[in-house]
């Protein structure tokens, strides 16, 4: 559903025809115009022949219901995959997707391994969203937290990205709070210097997952471009401009990045008063495979001694292959 096509059907009502629309579509949920009754019905008729409201989606379901999977079938036929996860504190976050596939090769996501395909376009970003929140409304719940962190790197289609922002934060429309979107880079300078000007309290999350620039080449071919020392002094930047703190991803991987050496590096460049860092036991991926809860325990431990703070992230569908890395539009 693209609302720029709502806008040129509404061209010729009255202008408060368009404000109905928006609540409609983004606080009623509706999914087929003719449930606009107060539209008349030739009004209706055009917009859903003209703007269709349906979303062309298959869901899977994780064995603890606590995931719900969907592959949502794009006008070209590609298709994206975006993951809504239910928390025990009865928090729902949706993780959306940026990208048709991604550019960015890294090696133990198999996102990166298809290749990039496309940037979405703003209304495919929403209407991952959508999809959710018409699905919630049934439970009579809704989403609480938005994530940039499925398919794609959200600062490669940075415009869209804000864009799909700005529409979900508008009090007119989802009117969900900034500070619930979160927006996770494998380190896009660029990207990070824009949003830090925007007028926007959402969440920054940086992709670490090395230390140093040697082995974070080894496992993300992104950082021949973007050495560590600039991702650092861009991020710090950005915290001076908002003063909010950035979280750092790490994926712990077996025998890769997560020996007592690798801790004690991180712990150097990641003890600063607003930075976070988050361990993630890597999802099976090929070759790749998590470290032990008890290397990630000593792991955490090593990086709690000198000072940063840390804390652990636990996957969500890895039975569905919704998991963190494992989105593969399939």
């Amino acid at each position: 559903m693209d609302f720029s096509c709502v806008k040129k059907v509404l061209k010729s009502q009255p202008s408060y025809r368009l404000k109905q629309a928006k609540r409609l579509v983004f606080f009623n949920l509706i999914d087929n115009w003719n449930q606009a009754t107060s539209f008349p019905p030739l009004l209706r008729e055009n917009l859903n022949k003209k703007c269709s409201l349906e979303i062309k989606a298959k869901t899977f379901v994780s064995k603890n219901k606590k995931t719900i999977k969907v592959l949502i079938e794009l006008s070209d036929d590609l298709k994206i995959e975006s993951v809504l996860m239910k928390h025990k504190d009865k928090r729902n976050t949706v993780c959306v997707s940026s990208q048709v596939g991604c550019a960015l090769g890294c090696v133990f996501c198999a996102t990166g391994r298809m290749g990039f395909k496309r940037n979405l376009k703003t209304h495919e970003i929403v209407n991952q969203v959508l999809f959710f929140a018409r699905y919630l409304k049934k439970k009579k719940e809704k989403i609480t937290n938005i994530v940039f962190m499925g398919m794609g790197e959200p600062f490669l289609n940075y415009k869209n990205v804000i864009e799909a922002i700005r529409i979900l934060n508008d009090k007119q429309g989802f009117n969900l709070g900034a500070r619930s979107f979160s927006i996770s880079t494998a380190g896009i300078i660029d990207g990070i210097k824009k949003l830090s000007n925007e007028n926007l309290k959402i969440n920054l999350a940086v992709s670490l997952h090395a230390a140093d620039d040697n082995l974070r080449l080894k496992i993300m071919p992104v950082a021949r471009s973007y050495p560590l020392s600039k991702i650092l002094k861009a991020v710090d930047s950005y915290i001076i401009k908002t003063r909010r703190k950035v979280m750092f991803e790490y994926v712990m991987m077996k025998d890769i990045n997560d020996k007592d050496e690798h801790a004690k590096k991180l712990a150097k460049i990641m003890k600063k008063p607003l930075y976070f860092v988050n361990l993630i036991a890597c999802n099976p991926i090929g070759d790749f495979k998590a470290s032990s809860s008890s290397r990630i325990k000593k792991f955490k431990e090593i990086l709690e001694k000198a000072g940063v703070k840390v804390g652990q992230r636990y996957s969500f569908g890895q039975d569905i292959k919704a998991a963190c890395g494992q989105l593969a539009g399939e």
